[in-house]
Order: C-alpha cells, then structure tokens, then sequence
C-alpha cells in the first residue's frame, strides 16, 4: 500500500533546500526529527481542503476500514466528537427538527464541551445498574429511552476506559428500526477492524465513529480517524470535510499525518495478525490472574482492568508496586488498575508484566466498595452552566449548588455530574470517595 505522506515528506527533506516557511525552526533542530516537520506547502495537500496526497492516504485508510469517508484528525478524538455532534445537528436540521442527542452516560468530556458550543441538548442513558465504572446499555434500555426522549440521534462510547463494549450490532439495529443515525466513540478501539471477528463499529452498524489512532496503532499521541459509514445519512459524509474543518487547527501536525500513512502500510501487512496475537495473550492473563484470585473486568479482547480490592489492594497501591520495577500503567484509582497492552510490547516486556503481577502477595480483601453514581437533576443547560460566572469552593459546602465543570468524574467512565447539574449529599460522598476537595459552581 502507499504512503504518499510519509514519500513527500522524506522526498522534500532530502533535498535539503532553504526553508523560507513555517516552522521556524527551518528542519534543524535538538531533537533529530525535525527535517520532516512541514506546514501546507505546495504539493503537501491541506488537510480538511484534501485533494492531493492526503486524500490519497485517506482513500487507503477507507479501503482498510470499509468507510465510505475517513479524515484524519492531528488532534485526536476531541476534534472528531465535536464533528460528530455538528454533524448530528446538521442532520436533524435538515430534516426540519431540533437536535436532541440521546447519549449513554459514560460519554468523554468532550461530549460536554461540544454540547456547550453548539448549545445540544443532551439527554442521559443509564445503566439499569447504578455504577461509576461502567454503562452497560442493553437493548431494552434504549428502546426505551428513545420513545421517552425522541432523540435525532444516538450517541455511543463503546469499548470505554475501562475496557466495557457496548452490544453495537444490537443497538444499532434499534437505532435504524427507528430512523435514529448512532454515533460511537470507538476511541479505545481502532485496532478491533484487525479481529476475527471484526468488532469494529462501522462494520456493526453505526453510522458515525471515531477512532483515536495513538490509542491502540503504533502512530503519533493526536492521531484519529473519523469514519462516516456506506449506508449513513448524506450529511455525514458530504458535510465532514467542512465540520471537521470548523474546530480544527490551521496548523495541523505532518509529523502525526506521516504516523497515520505509515499506518496503513502496516495495517495492510503483518499488524492485524500481530494484533490477534497480543489480544489472545491478554485473554490468557486475564484468564490466568482470575485463577489466581485477582478480579478482572471488561469484555474488551486487547485492555485488562484489574480491581485488585480482591486481592487486598487499591488500584493506587497497585500501581505504585508496579512503578517500583519501572512499570507504569495508562491508569489507577482506589477501584482499578487498567493496563494498555499493543503489539508494541516485546515478548520480553509481557514476561517481565506477568511476573509482576503474580509476584504480588496476596492480602485480605478490601471490602470497601464505590459509591453509586447519583441519579442527576438537570438544573440549566450545559452551555449555560459552562458559560455563566463561576467560583471554586469546597465539595463539603457545594449542596444544592449547580455544577460549572464540563464534568465531574473519576474515574473516567461514568462522571459523578455534568455541567449543569445540581450537586446532592449522594454526589459530594463521591467527590470525597474520589479525593476531590474543591469543585467548580454556577457564581
């Protein structure tokens, strides 16, 4: 497969000619990489105006995920949720209704910030099981909830931090029984096109999705896709260009442009057999470690989310007997410990994991458990919370006040509250569960 990014790039730098452009640091520089640091110069396209080189690696990225269009991002998944909803709200308008966007509960904060700038009005689904570590939403739940709210649209997180898939074929099928497009965060989960079966969320119906690139494929921090699926409303596929263009950067990144050609190559090569590889040894640990005692959770073939309370740990304390032998982890709290495996790793580096992990004596259990997430009261909108004055003050005198923060939550599943929301005695125990001293409140 081709990189036409990657040979400009490399082309251009080895002719070492006399930059007269942006950067300034003119291709020299300390940290060795520089040379092929570019801006839009003639023949290097311009991302979200692609036509030239871009386009054409963005033609192998669709070929590879089975898209009708893909654009790449160099900011991450922030820029493509933000196209996402605008694209959403596009498309109701189109068909002359108000945007309502039935999102599950363990939506990222850039759902918020999103909202907030184009004034959406978001509606929750919750999990039947109150939990702040996950959102199981079962098929019932959201067919419920789309007669109750009468969505436009719906909008997924699926896999989610802690390694919890969403049900994506089921649920998109209602979406479409009911004429409702379903977006899906897909951030942790751009590597589930290279699985047998193929888990990826375009292939299982939604009509919209975000990959975030750095996440999982051996690309650059800030590499994404946005995907608009064959089949999804028009809008979505004539109109990404122009909304992916309107909160990006004029300054995008060749450096993270380069990481998502290269990536193609390999994904049309030897990675997707070597991503099979690494979720068949995460399956086995994880596998392993429940016969040892430990507790593990999440249905995600390639993340393991450890609670180690079990086991007679905080997932802090965990994670600090880790960083004793130079292992750090993507996360941990008082629940959890979550561990990121790729293709990445050496066979040496999963050795040197598996050691460290049974080598952890076993403790009685902790029997403390997290507080349930309250059921929020909405007291103004997300963009009027987020834009109205504010003020810092301590949780314990936050009662009865209304949330400033695009959200509050932690860990970074399910948030305690959103902007907007009303704070109670039940989400002040989870602010205080959570080491959070201060929030920020409507002035």
């Amino acid at each position: 497969m081709t990189t036409p990014i990657c040979d400009f790039v490399r082309d251009y730098a080895s002719r070492g000619g006399l930059r007269l452009h942006m950067p300034g640091h003119k291709g020299q520089g300390p940290m060795g990489f520089e040379a092929l640091d570019i801006t839009e110069i003639a023949g290097a396209d311009r991302l979200y105006c692609a036509r030239g080189i871009i386009r054409e690696s963005e033609r192998n990225a669709e070929r590879l995920f089975g898209s009708a269009r893909t654009l790449y991002s160099t900011e991450g998944s922030s820029l493509c949720v933000r196209a996402m909803l605008y694209l959403a709200l596009l498309h109701a308008r189109s068909e002359g209704k108000t945007p309502v966007i039935l999102a599950a509960r363990n939506a990222h904060r850039t759902l918020m910030t999103a909202a907030a700038l184009l004034d959406l009005d978001i509606r929750w689904l919750y999990p039947r099981k109150g939990s702040l570590l996950h959102c199981p939403i079962g098929p019932e739940d959201l067919e419920e909830a789309i007669r109750r709210e009468k969505p436009t649209a719906v909008f997924l997180t699926s896999p989610d931090y802690t390694g919890y898939m969403q049900d994506i074929a089921a649920l998109s099928g209602i979406c479409h029984a009911h004429g409702l497009p379903l977006l899906v965060d897909n951030a942790h989960g751009a590597y589930l096109k290279s699985l047998l079966p193929d888990l990826h969320p375009l292939t299982l119906g939604a009509d919209l999705c975000c990959d975030s690139a750095h996440k999982t494929l051996p690309c650059l921090t800030g590499a994404a896709y946005l995907h608009a699926a064959h089949g999804a409303p028009e809008t979505f596929i004539t109109e990404a260009e122009r909304a992916m263009d309107m909160f990006a950067s004029t300054s995008p990144s060749y450096l993270i442009l380069q990481s998502l050609d290269a990536a193609n190559r390999m994904l049309d090569e030897d990675l997707p057999g070597r991503f099979r590889e690494c979720a068949l040894w995460t399956q086995g640990l994880k596998r392993r470690l429940c016969e040892a005692g430990w507790q593990t959770a999440g249905n995600e073939p390639m993340k393991l989310t450890i609670y180690p309370k079990a086991y007679g740990y905080t997932g802090d304390r965990l994670h600090d007997m880790l960083r004793a032998r130079h292992i750090e982890c993507e996360f941990s709290d008082p629940d959890c410990l979550v561990v990121m495996p790729s293709p990445g790793l050496s066979e040496k580096d999963k050795q040197e994991t598996e050691k460290a992990l049974f080598s952890v004596p076993r403790l009685p259990a902790i029997a403390e458990e997290p507080p349930l997430p309250p059921r929020a009261v909405r007291a103004c909108s997300i963009r009027e919370a987020m834009t109205a004055p504010r003020q810092e003050i301590p949780v314990k005198n936050a009662v009865g006040r209304i949330l400033a923060d695009a959200n509050a939550g932690c860990p970074p599943a399910v948030p305690i509250l959103t902007a907007g929301e009303m704070i109670t005695d039940e989400a002040v125990s989870c602010f205080e569960y959570y080491g959070f001293e201060t929030c920020c409140v409507v002035r």
